[in-house]
């Protein structure tokens, strides 16, 4: 039987396990303030809404959506991908709305943000942000948390749409981040949640329906609350997700003039800026 410390060791002992307790306690909080130098296994620069779904289902190159009475606004939306955007000449061809990566993960924020959120509003669109998930970093709550704090947030001005979730194949490995159906569903759901608790909106989704249904098991459930970002690059939006009777927003190409992601608002310019005002 090995013999116990001495007095004097044990009064030693104390003061070296105290700072190491303190120090296991202290690593979780750190460890949610992660960066992009933290993930040299990623790139997000690289990732932008839409930046998957070449690989993954067919794309029409050049797409051009056929005319309906109500998919009337014209959008647009950017990454770090594009820079320093020429909003004055995308004003000049009719689009009224953008839509700019803020964050993704845990790790990252676009380094071009600021001139492309205050860019978009100074000729006088309709903006917003979005944010670019990796489900298998973190928790949905922890996303959300991030987003909001590098300017995914909302605000009742009349110029500023809900933020949202941008939820795709996944660009560094396994297509559904190595969740289930239900455990993907319950991440989504703890985004979504964080999101409205701290803004008061609803998030917008934007996903595929080919990813959605191998992904959530074509979920319904978010339908009745979140409004519908889908992306198809053709000339129809296709079937939606099980939950939507329609869109809300339709990315429906990715070479587009000055730059290349173009969208349509299912909606008028007033129906729009409803939507900003929540």
């Amino acid at each position: 039987m090995p013999a116990l410390p001495s007095a004097s060791a044990r009064t030693v002992l104390v003061p070296v396990l105290v700072p190491l307790f303190a120090l296991v306690i202290a690593l979780p909080a750190t460890a949610t303030a992660a960066s992009a130098a933290d993930r040299p296994d990623r790139h997000p620069e690289r990732d932008w809404m839409g930046s998957t779904i070449p690989l993954h289902e067919p794309v029409i190159p050049d797409a051009v959506p056929s005319p309906t009475p109500t998919a009337s606004v014209e959008g647009v939306d950017v990454s770090s991908h594009q820079g320093n955007v020429n909003w004055s000449a995308l004003w000049a061809r009719g689009v009224r709305f953008a839509y700019v990566k803020a964050t993704e993960g845990n790790f990252y924020r676009n380094p071009y943000f600021t001139q492309q959120y205050n860019g978009s509003y100074n000729v006088g669109m309709i903006r917003g942000a979005y944010h670019f998930a990796t489900p298998d970093d973190s928790s949905g709550a922890n996303q959300a948390n991030y987003f909001i704090d590098r300017g995914g947030g909302w605000s009742k001005d009349g110029k500023t749409l809900p933020g949202v979730l941008d939820i795709e194949y996944n660009p560094y490995g396994s297509t559904c981040y190595g969740k289930s159906k239900s455990a993907m569903v319950a991440w989504i759901r703890d985004f979504l949640n964080r999101y409205k608790a701290r803004t008061s909106r609803d998030a917008v989704i934007y996903t595929t329906t080919g990813w959605w249904k191998q992904c959530t098991g074509n979920y319904s459930g978010f339908g009745s609350k979140n409004p519908l970002w889908i992306a198809r690059y053709a000339s129809t939006p296709g079937p939606l997700p099980a939950g939507w009777a329609y869109y809300t927003f339709w990315q429906y190409t990715s070479s587009g003039p000055v730059v290349g992601d173009h969208n349509k608002f299912n909606g008028t310019y007033t129906r729009l800026k409803a939507l900003a005002n929540g």
